[in-house]
């Protein structure tokens, strides 16, 4: 028997609830790798508001007399899987700190997408219970989002980028040092040559 949008809502709902399980798991490491207090702050509130999202969610479930269960989200499990990428890179702290901003972002972006879709759909089935308590979850999603973006523009993302003008100031500064200790022996060894040509 063919599925209709219910079911097609239902199923997008279970894969909103896998990914803010996951995510209870990830935000912690986010905040730890976090060298900005505010970064890491921001992480720490997320993970509460991810708490609250759980429980929205099951509400929903309720709303529409659908079991609670949730479905592996494959989407937000590779964008976990990225974060711990970058977390495993070897970065200045302003760096990590960007990175970490774009590693949250991203499933920010994912959430609000699904969010969307799963207000849209409730509302045009009637389930205006279901629809508030996604429609709260989604603007939470937005407002995190804005909070990372806000972090970076106030000054993590400039810091990094000075942090890189720095490093590639002193990368030129030793590079005529080491094409010196790279061509001196070779110097070296074609004066050897013309000296044993005139030996002849």
């Amino acid at each position: 028997m063919e599925g209709g949008l219910h079911e097609a809502f239902v199923d997008e709902l279970r894969d909103a609830y896998d990914a803010e399980k996951q995510l209870l798991k990830a935000l912690p490491k986010l905040a730890d790798a976090a060298t900005s207090e505010e970064l890491r702050t921001a992480f720490e509130n997320h993970l509460e508001e991810t708490l609250g999202h759980v429980e929205k969610l099951e509400q929903v479930f309720g709303s529409i007399d659908e079991t609670v269960r949730g479905k592996h989200c494959d989407g937000i499990a590779g964008i976990i899987e990225e974060g711990k990428s970058i977390m495993e890179e070897d970065f200045d702290a302003a760096t990590m700190d960007a990175c970490l901003i774009a590693a949250g972002q991203r499933s920010e972006h994912y959430e609000m997408a699904a969010y969307g879709v799963l207000v849209a759909w409730a509302n045009t089935m009637g389930h205006s219970e279901a629809a508030g308590l996604l429609q709260a979850i989604l603007e939470e999603e937005k407002a995190a989002d804005a909070k990372l973006t806000a972090l970076g523009e106030s000054g993590i993302n400039q810091q990094a980028a000075d942090a890189a003008r720095q490093r590639a100031a002193e990368d030129d500064q030793e590079a005529p040092a080491k094409r010196a200790v790279a061509t001196g022996p070779k110097l070296a060894s074609g004066a050897k040559k013309k000296s044993a040509g005139r030996a002849r």
